[in-house]
């Protein structure tokens, strides 16, 4: 897999069927191992190592409805009430983060309502915040804290 603009972690690939899988820490299991797991993983040991976030509070790929349509999160951190918090959206770093990336995570702001969202391809991350028909980028992803206003 090719480099990526987040700090490099410690990562067991294995083979299987001749497909390589990574080990995810979070959902405790290997899993098949796209550009966008690679993404996600490295983003998962950000949060964690950088911005102090406990294993605990992330959802991987969980499921969620906008409209009729089943959709799936990337990174979903919640609070420790439970409520979302930061919701990532990881893309492949071949696939640029443009409008219509912004345009999918706003759909699912519109049904979870976080805090925070970011998206990313592994070299460039946006992360904001969505309230009120408004829209306020972050120069950096917010740090954990357990003293912050949960929501």
């Amino acid at each position: 897999m090719e480099s990526l603009n987040l700090p490099s972690f410690s990562h067991k690939v294995k083979q299987v069927n001749g497909k390589p899988f990574i080990f995810d820490i979070i959902r405790k299991k290997f899993v098949s191992l796209s550009p966008e797991e690679w993404v996600r993983q490295h983003f998962i040991h950000l949060l964690i190592t950088h911005y102090g976030y406990p294993r605990a509070l992330f959802a991987i790929e969980t499921g969620l409805r906008y409209n009729t349509l089943a959709k799936r999160t990337d990174i979903m951190i919640l609070s420790p009430t439970g409520a979302p918090f930061l919701l990532v959206e990881c893309k492949a770093p071949f696939v640029k983060v443009s409008e219509s990336t912004f345009a999918q995570i706003s759909r699912y702001n519109f049904t979870l309502q976080p805090a925070y969202l970011a998206v990313t391809n592994g070299m460039s991350h946006y992360c904001f915040q969505a309230a009120n028909g408004q829209i306020q980028f972050l120069d950096d992803f917010p740090f954990y804290s357990i003293n912050r206003d949960e929501r």
